[in-house]
């Protein structure tokens, strides 16, 4: 699948709003391993926990593929992406 590199950057955008959420369940709810979870908020923090993981893999499949794309190489994709996503945030 061809990807742009704003596509690469909205992906990764995604993925860091995933991370920010579980951050800010774990300081709301405690540390998972607290085990002061009421159900709903493990529940809560489990499936926002499997969203950030599948975002992240996202990102970095298409990375892959953009640099195999492109012939650049991966890290200085990784880190083009990485500074475009954090610039407009």
């Amino acid at each position: 699948m061809a990807h742009t590199l704003e596509e690469l950057v909205q992906k990764q955008r995604a993925a860091d709003a995933a991370r920010a959420m579980v951050e800010d369940l774990r300081d709301a709810y405690g540390p998972p391993a607290e085990r002061g979870m009421t159900g709903v908020q493990s529940g809560t923090y489990e499936t926002a926990l499997r969203a950030w993981r599948d975002l992240a893999r996202d990102v970095q499949t298409a990375v892959s593929e953009y640099a195999k794309e492109t012939g650049r190489p991966r890290r200085e994709i990784e880190a083009e992406v990485e500074r475009a996503a954090a610039e407009s945030t």
